[in-house]
């Protein structure tokens, strides 16, 4: 087998993660401006695919970043960055309960091109 081939096995071999992370606030405005602040940094954060922030509809004070990373070693570099540390350290003391994470396995999460 030849190096190409080695390492296009190997990178179909790495299956992308999913993280989703849910933040409810009495103080949605700070918070706004943390997690935006958040997202940016983050999608330049090597083996990052995409990072989204939304805000809920139904509930206020309740927001949801949604990223995809190439792998869970990426994810786990990430959640060990400074970004992260900063972005987490801002929020003390606006959080109306412990910010809600959870990774997700790849069922059908492709990117579309």
């Amino acid at each position: 087998m030849s190096e190409d081939d080695q390492n296009n096995q190997e990178t179909d071999e790495i299956e992308p993660i999913m993280v989703t992370m849910e933040f409810k606030t009495d103080s949605p405005d700070a918070m706004l401006d943390i997690l935006s602040k958040y997202v940016v940094l983050c999608r330049s954060q090597e083996g990052c695919r995409n990072v989204d922030l939304v805000a809920s509809m139904t509930t206020p004070g309740r927001f949801l970043i949604v990223q995809k990373w190439e792998s869970g070693e990426h994810q786990a570099t990430h959640f060990d960055s400074s970004t992260m540390v900063e972005m987490a350290t801002s929020c003390t003391g606006l959080l109306t309960e412990p910010p809600n994470i959870d990774l997700h396995e790849a069922v059908t999460m492709h990117d579309l091109a």
